[in-house]
């Protein structure tokens, strides 16, 4: 039995840029949080006396409020901008693994090309389309061409050969789509226990304001239940928004799955039922 040729796969990117990115951009973000809440919402303007460390925040003045939150504030709001970094990332990318134009379209006129047997137009329509669906549907179409000159091998076989070349260049393409969405999915459990974190911090506080002996000094109690509060909310408003840019990309991804998976098994289906 002689042996199928080797598929020809479309090119892998490499993903050192995309760590370097991610490595970056975790540290710029924690950085840009701290220096937000160091002297934005620490800005003496927001608190009575112009003591941001004794002085109480100015009525109405929610800076103020978030900078009495606590040292976690500065982590969690790194954590939030994390979230929006990588989620226009993950747009761009994805954006562009889509290509040009719509991509039911796209694999509707690829369907009509090759049910035409106009095989060159179909690839030409990838070169149009552009993006990884394109990209693997081109390698499948071109295996398809390889295949009507290739003698040494049965309709089967060639088959066979043209699907393993799709499923090839798909595990090539697919996991620079899914790069960095693990992230993503990390910020929605990191924001929710690091929000706990700071709302445990705040509590404590306010309980060992509860314990001084004499009147309890209200406002240390107010200061820890009102670092517990916003702690929660900094922690619970990134996991959602986190969540939420997951469930998106990862339905995006997808679709895109599914159109690849649609036009490849056309592709098979019409080689084997036209080269019977």
């Amino acid at each position: 039995m002689a042996n199928a040729p080797k598929p020809t796969t479309a090119k892998k990117e490499s993903s050192s840029g995309s760590n370097i990115f991610a490595s970056l951009s975790i540290v710029m973000c924690l950085v840009v949080g701290a220096l937000l809440w160091k002297f934005v919402m620490g800005d003496p303007s927001n608190f009575e006396g112009g003591d941001p460390e004794n002085g109480h925040p100015l009525p109405g003045n929610y800076f103020g409020m978030v900078y009495k939150g606590g040292y976690v504030v500065p982590v969690l709001m790194g954590l939030l901008l994390m979230t929006f970094v990588f989620a226009i990332e993950r747009y761009i990318v994805i954006g562009k693994a889509t290509g040009k134009g719509s991509v039911d379209a796209f694999v509707k006129k690829i369907q009509g090309f090759i049910g035409a047997g106009n095989i060159d137009s179909a690839i030409a329509e990838c070169d149009k389309q552009a993006g990884s669906v394109a990209n693997v549907i081109k390698s499948g179409l071109k295996k398809y061409k390889e295949m009507e000159t290739e003698t040494r091998m049965d309709t089967e076989q060639k088959c066979l050969a043209i699907q393993k070349d799709i499923e090839e260049a798909t595990a090539l393409e697919m996991p620079m789509l899914e790069q960095n969405l693990t992230v993503i999915a990390t910020l929605v459990s990191i924001g929710t226990l690091t929000g706990l974190l700071g709302t445990v911090t705040g509590m404590i506080k306010a309980f060992a304001a509860l314990s001084t002996a004499g009147s309890p000094d209200q406002a240390a109690l107010a200061n820890g239940i009102s670092e517990a509060l916003i702690n929660t909310a900094t922690g619970i408003a990134t996991s959602t928004v986190a969540i939420i840019f997951y469930n998106v990309f990862t339905s995006k991804i997808d679709k895109l799955t599914y159109a690849i998976d649609e036009a490849g098994f056309s592709i098979v289906q019409t080689y084997a039922s036209t080269h019977k």
